[in-house]
């Protein structure tokens, strides 16, 4: 491993500052489950010059309910979240998206904040050694296009990457209508994502950190449903995974925000899905026709079709599960 600056940072402040004297040649560093193995196995096409640790600034997870809000620090641990009374009872599809990360241990290093934030998992991007100079870190080729795309983008590209978000909170944070606050602004979570910049998975500028996770109270009359489909259930990531939240009046769809992750660039708002709900019961039709709509658009690619079926199973059990 190459040599590298460590800094230990005491509050926000001072972590964008540092972040400014790189000029984007830093990191940021919480529960280092995914930094640390980048750094290991030299991914970066330019390395970075210096890691900047915010595990030193005091009070930074929180779990709390304020104003008609759930507020989550930005180092809240994904074990943590999984387990919280609160958020299981409540805003129960993010527990079931934390309690499906990763594993016991990662859960227990890894925060919320990292697992929105993280970068793809891409075979060709992760090769050690740079091996692959793809257009993710700047190169020319999208080596899954022709070549090893099991695991790929059934919804197209961006700027011809064809890598998926592997978040699992992600999903279940945006059904249920999250917002991200950072250092300088305040965004939906389902517009953090980055859409034109193949080599960067969020907006986030350089000197720019997540300080908070807001999501709405759900009204009294909503459920909200996680689902996940990994090879290995205990610890993979999402081969394709789906969170829906329905609010009901009676047993009739008033609003639905349904999300799919794993299957493109970013977390797949399924917005026809979610809209041909509204104004109907959620039965087996229904679900069926929904998950259908949301997979209308799908591009598979040589060898990823398979994902679309997985799609809407989840999409349907989350829905009903709704009910």
């Amino acid at each position: 491993m190459k040599p590298f600056k460590h800094y230990d940072v005491n509050t926000i402040d001072e972590a964008v500052s540092v972040l400014q004297d790189f000029a984007g040649k830093a990191k940021i560093i919480a529960g280092g489950t995914d930094i640390v193995g980048m750094f290991k196995d030299e991914v970066f096409a330019e390395r970075p010059e210096a890691l900047i640790n915010i595990k030193t600034i005091p009070n930074l997870d929180y779990i709390k309910e304020e104003n008609g809000m759930l507020k989550i620090g930005p180092l809240a641990l994904l074990e943590d979240i999984a387990h919280d009374e609160l958020i299981k009872s409540k805003y129960t599809a993010l527990a079931e998206a934390a309690r499906r990360t990763a594993s016991p241990h990662i859960r227990e290093m890894g925060t919320i904040s990292g697992n929105i934030c993280q970068q793809c998992r891409c075979w060709y991007f992760r090769s050690p050694n740079n091996r692959f100079n793809c257009i993710r870190k700047g190169g020319e080729d999208c080596y899954a296009e022709e070549g090893e795309n099991r695991y790929h983008s059934i919804f197209g590209n961006v700027k011809d990457c064809l890598a998926v978000n592997p978040s699992d909170t992600a999903p279940a944070l945006i059904a249920l209508g999250a917002k991200v606050k950072t250092s300088k602004r305040v965004l939906d979570l389902a517009d953090f994502y980055e859409k034109e910049e193949p080599k960067k998975t969020t907006v986030l500028d350089d000197d720019e950190i997540v300080v908070e996770i807001q999501v709405p109270q759900p009204a009294a009359n909503s459920k909200s449903k996680f689902e996940k489909f990994a090879i290995r259930k205990s610890i993979d990531f999402p081969i394709v995974n789906c969170a829906s939240q329905v609010e009901l009046d009676g047993d009739t769809v008033k609003s639905a925000r349904v999300c799919l992750n794993a299957v493109f660039a970013n977390p797949y708002v399924a917005q026809k899905a979610a809209e041909y709900v509204v104004g109907k019961t959620l039965d087996e039709e229904t679900v069926a026709a929904a998950a259908d709509l949301a997979l209308q658009d799908a591009k598979p690619l040589a060898k990823n079709a398979y994902k679309i079926t997985i799609a809407k199973s989840l999409i349907k059990k989350t829905l009903l599960a709704c009910k």
